[in-house]
């Protein structure tokens, strides 16, 4: 096994970090084998730099490495891009193409952002690292494959197995050896150490002296979160290098190139903005539906028991929950309630009768209705179902289908 310094030369790696000198430490440990690798860690630490140690140190290395971002694919096309296609598989596919998987045979594929990947892609993923099988777009021929996968993601994979975006079985067996990469504001140590080497490669890039910071920049910049990482420090050191005129920074300097990041505060914890009490409008519907139905049969108590006792504050009493329930607070102040004049010739019994009606007609589905409605209007029309239809407000074919439907 290489020495970790020797490695950090060898493959341009600046940091002294002890979670950064872990994951290069775990990176060499797996090189030799062909376990199934995940880079975690935000977007801009550097997660392509594993793959290549891994590719490189391993004896696949003089075999091909194909890095494939999985995001800036359209979902259309990446089943295509990853696997190939046969001449006619889909409209435009004039010849037959190899994929990455088929291109790859006997090296490593890199697949950056493997959280975005659609959930038929992943099927057909897991398949290949299972077996090594996969098929072409339009074949029905199963082909092999001998390649190594390395996978990255700047995502929270248990947050996305739980909203079913990427699927459980595919993620423990990318992960066989799981290596995450710090972000950069956990590497106060080195953030002064890469702003150096960035600011060096540009003074050669642009022959121009090389910039410095004073004491009071080096702490702020210490001090900064950098949300965008390592990428955002180096786009900080290029523009720096390449606008300012004096070669000394100041603190006042820097700032003018510090966004104004919100990212300083902490976070919240345990609350996931994504979530919501429905996923769908349909949700939304049945829910107020629902809620219609409760307040409807709230009501339907309070007048039964109107209509039973007579005696309308003895029921706001006994029922000054469901009261506040169904009325919202603001209008509590102004409630007031109004008792139900029943002609004085009904009696008991027929009260009684009405209640039960009212029972009955709760138990009625929307499709009884439906029935019921239709046919009325046919026996009001005379059979006329052109004229019912009209009644209706559905067109012919509408009714002809429902009385087909209903057998009616």
């Amino acid at each position: 096994m290489e020495n970790l310094q020797t490695v950090k030369q060898r493959f341009g790696i600046i940091g002294n970090d002890v979670q950064l000198s872990r994951a290069l430490e775990k990176a060499v440990r797996v090189s030799p084998t062909d376990i199934s690798v995940l880079v975690t860690g935000e977007s801009g630490v550097g997660k392509e730099s594993i793959p290549k140690i891994i590719h490189q140190l391993s004896h696949r290395k003089h075999a091909k490495y194909i890095a494939v971002n999985c995001g800036a694919i359209p979902e259309g096309t990446i089943d295509s891009e990853l696997f190939g296609h046969e001449k006619g598989a889909f409209t435009g596919a004039s010849a037959a193409r190899k994929g990455y998987f088929e291109v790859a045979d006997g090296g490593t594929i890199f697949l950056d952002e493997v959280g975005e990947l659609p959930l038929t892609t992943q099927v057909r993923l897991l398949r290949v690292l299972e077996n090594g099988e996969f098929i072409k777009v339009g074949s029905s021929q199963v082909q092999i494959t001998n390649v190594r996968i390395v996978a990255a993601t700047n995502l929270n994979m248990q947050q996305a197995i739980d909203k079913e975006k990427f699927r459980e079985d595919l993620y423990y067996r990318l992960s066989t050896i799981e290596i995450h990469l710090p972000p950069l504001r956990n590497r106060k140590e080195d953030i002064h150490l890469l702003f150096r080497k960035f600011a060096s490669d540009f003074a050669q890039k642009y022959r121009m002296p090389t910039i410095r910071l004073d004491e009071n920049a080096t702490k702020l910049l210490l001090n900064y979160r950098f949300p965008g990482n390592i990428r955002q420090l180096r786009n900080i050191a290029e523009q720096i290098s390449v606008v300012e005129e004096k070669r000394l920074v100041t603190a006042d300097k820097i700032t003018q190139y510090l966004p104004n990041n919100r990212g300083n505060l902490p976070a919240l914890i345990g609350r996931d903005s994504d979530k919501s009490d429905f996923a769908t409008e349909r949700d939304i519907m049945y829910k107020i539906l629902f809620d219609m139905r409760n307040d409807i049969n709230d009501l339907k108590k309070l007048t039964l028991d109107l209509m039973r006792t007579g005696n309308s504050e003895k029921v706001k009493e006994e029922n000054h929950q469901l009261i506040e329930k169904i009325y919202q607070e603001n209008e509590q102040e102004h409630f007031a309630t109004e008792v139900v004049k029943l002609p004085q010739h009904l009696d008991s019994k027929d009260n009684y009768d009405f209640a039960e009606d009212i029972e009955e007609t709760e138990n009625l589905s929307l499709q009884e209705k439906e029935i019921e409605m239709i046919k009325r209007s046919l026996e009001k029309n005379n059979n006329k179902r052109k004229l019912a239809a009209k009644e209706l407000g559905i067109s012919e074919r509408t009714l002809y289908r429902k009385i087909k439907q209903y057998d009616l």
